[in-house]
């Protein structure tokens, strides 16, 4: 795909507004990572920020897994709106790839 630098400039008031809408969407994305086939889970959302934790109380007898059961679903989840940040972010800019946006 060949991008036209100047193409960018005509519409960079388009795309500020864009980034601005896209911002507040931001918060309103979120997924949810599980571990231990549902032991914990946590909630994030699209600013990358923990929203929620729930853990089972079954996975509390044991203090080193509930912390790796932490650690795997916090990873999951962030795995997940990472991969829908990117698909958002891939229909705002027409599928133009931009460096660490992956």
């Amino acid at each position: 795909m060949n991008i036209n630098p100047f193409d960018i400039l005509k519409n960079a008031s388009k795309i500020q507004e864009q980034m601005s809408g896209f911002q507040e969407k931001l918060g309103a994305i979120t997924s949810t990572g599980a571990s231990g086939g549902g032991l914990v889970e946590v909630d994030i959302n699209g600013k990358l920020e923990l929203i929620a934790v729930r853990i089972a109380p079954e996975a509390m007898t044991d203090a080193e897994m509930l912390q790796d059961l932490i650690m795997a679903a916090f990873n999951d989840g962030m795995s997940k709106v990472r991969e829908t940040i990117a698909g958002e972010v891939g229909a705002m800019t027409g599928g133009m790839n931009f460096p660490g946006m992956k």
